[in-house]
Order: structure tokens, then C-alpha cells, then sequence
């Protein structure tokens, strides 16, 4: 039986790679492409090990891991490791390439997209990658380099020759229809599904700055890592005449309710984060993540703000008297919040998981 397929998608690590490489996958199913013709190629220590069977794509797993961004000494020792874990898994990814024999590789960043994306090209095979921040990764830098066609998320993200498509987001989200109350909106908190030791301590004091408002509600998501201690950390500043509807949970199930009646969200600036902001319309309060790899999450942030669609507020600055200035200044002014849901959906690309699927198709030469 052939192992040839039409199509490897590989990298990972994370939710932001891994969730726009799933989009893409379910476009391509979706265009013809037999679930069975795509396959996967991630890092054993990535995410895509349970998501991608769980969403029933096969998946090769490559050993080892990526280097770290240090001058510390143990930084330098554990990298003399991870150079022969790299070697290995170019050598493991030529094999795959080869026995797979696909039309063309999709790279979505992450440790396990270089080695597949070169053993690509090494194999004169074609290759497209996705970046998802504004600032492109090591391994996708490195595959347009070799060849490789771009595809970015956001405007003026430096990739020779790229071609703007949007982030892939899900299906539910891009079906997401927003109906905000405007006479007791909602402010969404959330750190993701870890949460955020710097917006979790400014929700809480926001709390208590806000304890006897009526006007607005807030749903702090704390995180599953944090939400006991915020919890505990809640009950002991509560006041039996505390009137604010404050809603806290450990996690949200269902992002597409909390984007659809959000009047503002407070979040980081991860590139699913943003993607999903910008495909619902959602004006936000944007806290990038310090010490991001190439500060990416300030750039993502920039990008949103300097279109009109987000505030950036540095972590360093943020605190309940920042978040009360900010929040209440958008509050009062409906109008501006509208503009700012406009603009972010100026920036959002709902069709971004075809969009891509275009660009693999007309490198592997044509739909099925």
C-alpha cells in the first residue's frame, strides 16, 4: 500500500500553531482532499500529539527539542544537546518526506517545522508556511530562505515575498455574531487557559474599585493554573453590599458566547488571541506577554492598536488603576468601541483557512 499523500502539515508546540494548522487541514477536507492525504509531523512534546488524532489526521512525532534563547552557561550545554536532537530529526524528516511522497509540505512554525520543511526542499519538494505573529519565527525565516512561499497573518510582517492571508481560526468563531448590551456591558478578563499572574492581581483590584457598580459586568476567566488562589484571594476582599455582578471561572468553555456579548475584552496578544479578536470584531485591552520569544506578542499588539482596533497596555504598567482609567474611558464612549470592533474586523480574515489552502494547492499544482 502507498504511504504518498497530498500534503504534510507539520510544526506545532503550542495552540497557535497548532489550531490554524487544523483550519487549514479541515479546509483542504473540505475542497475534496481526502482526510487520509494529509498527515501530520510535529514534536512528541508539542500539543499536536492528542490534538491532531483527536481531530483524525495521522501524525509522525520527531524527538528532541529547540534551542534556547540564552547566553547562561546551562542554556549553551542544553543546546549542544538539542543541535544533535535537530540533526536527528532532519534525518528522520527526510525519511518521512520521502516515504510519504507528498505534493507539498505546509510549515506552521514550531521546532518540528524546519527539519520537515528542509528535508522539503532538500527533496525538491514544494512548501508554503503560515506565520501567526507579526514577528515570523526562526523556522519560518528559515523555510522562505530555502524557497518556501509565505503566508502571514498580519500586515507588514517581514517575509520576503508573503502574501497576506489572515490567521485560521475555527469554524465557530468565524461564525460568531455580536450583540453586546450597551446599558450593562460586559468585560471579559482572561489570561488563557493558564491564566496571567499580572491580570488576575489588576481583575482583583479592579474588583475593588468597582464593587458597588451596577452598569457593568465583568467575567474574569482566571485561569485552571490560578483560579483557587484567585478564588481564595476574591472571597477575602468581598463585602456583603458588594453590588458588581463578577462572574469568576477557571476556564471558559465557550469563547464564541463570551465573543459574541463581550463589550470589551482584557487578554494577551498570542496570535489565536488576536486572530480570534479580529475575525469577531471584539475590541480589546491588549497586556502582551513580557519576554515573548522576539517579542512577538508586542508586535501583535502593536499591529491591532495602530489600526484602531485594540489599547496596548505594557504588563509593567498594568494594575487596578489603570484598568479602571482605561476600561471606564471605553465604557463611556459606545461609539469609540464601535469604531474599535469595526477596525479589528477591518483586520480580521474569516476566510484565512482558505486563503492558505489556496496558496498549497497552487504550489502542489492544483485542487484534487
Amino acid at each position: 500500500m502507498s504511504d504518498e499523500v497530498f500534503a504534510i502539515v507539520t510544526g506545532g508546540g503550542t495552540g497557535g500553531h497548532v489550531y490554524p494548522a487544523l483550519a487549514v487541514a479541515d479546509a483542504l477536507v473540505r475542497r475534496g482532499h481526502d482526510r487520509s492525504c494529509l498527515h501530520f509531523v510535529g514534536s512528541e512534546r508539542g500539543l499536536e500529539a492528542t490534538a491532531v488524532p483527536a481531530a483524525g489526521y495521522s501524525i509522525d512525532l520527531l524527538g528532541g527539542r529547540g534551542l534556547r534563547r540564552s547566553l547562561r552557561p546551562s542554556a549553551w550545554l542544553a543546546n549542544i544537546g538539542a543541535v544533535f536532537g535537530i540533526i536527528g530529526a532532519l534525518f528522520r524528516a527526510l525519511r518521512i518526506v520521502g516515504a510519504r511522497a507528498p505534493k507539498v509540505v505546509l510549515g506552521v512554525g514550531g521546532y518540528a517545522s524546519a527539519p520537515c520543511v528542509v528535508a522539503a526542499r532538500l527533496r525538491r519538494v514544494p512548501a508554503v508556511v503560515h506565520e501567526q505573529n507579526a514577528t515570523p519565527g526562526m523556522a519560518n525565516r528559515l523555510a522562505v530562505r530555502l524557497g518556501a512561499r509565505a503566508a502571514v497573518s498580519l500586515p507588514g510582517t517581514p517575509l520576503r515575498g508573503a502574501v497576506l492571508t489572515g490567521n485560521p481560526v475555527r469554524a465557530a468563531i468565524t461564525a460568531v455574531r455580536r450583540d453586546p448590551d450597551e446599558q450593562r456591558p460586559l468585560v471579559v478578563i482572561t489570561g488563557g487557559s493558564l491564566g496571567a499572574g499580572s491580570l488576575n492581581r489588576a481583575a482583583l483590584e479592579l474588583y475593588d474599585r468597582w464593587r458597588h457598580r451596577t452598569d457593568v459586568a465583568v467575567r474574569h476567566i482566571a485561569g485552571r493554573r490560578n483560579h483557587d488562589e484567585v478564588a481564595r484571594a476574591l472571597e477575602a476582599i468581598r463585602r456583603a453590599d458588594d453590588l458588581l455582578a463578577y462572574d469568576l471561572r477557571a476556564y471558559e468553555d465557550d469563547m464564541p458566547e463570551a465573543y459574541a456579548h463581550a463589550s470589551v475584552f482584557v487578554c494577551r496578544a498570542g496570535a489565536v488571541t488576536c486572530a480570534e479578536l479580529t475575525a469577531t470584531g471584539t475590541p480589546a485591552i491588549l497586556v502582551p506577554l513580557p519576554g515573548a520569544p522576539a517579542d512577538h506578542q508586542r508586535r501583535n499588539a502593536e499591529a491591532l492598536a495602530q489600526a484602531g482596533a485594540a489599547v496596548l497596555v505594557p504588563d509593567a504598567a498594568l494594575d487596578g488603576a489603570r484598568l479602571d482609567h482605561e476600561l471606564s474611558r471605553l465604557l463611556a464612549a459606545p461609539q469609540q468601541l464601535r469604531a474599535m470592533g469595526e477596525s479589528a474586523r477591518a483586520l480580521g480574515r474569516p476566510d484565512a483557512a482558505d486563503r492558505v489552502a489556496d496558496l498549497v494547492e497552487m504550489a502542489a499544482g492544483g485542487a484534487p
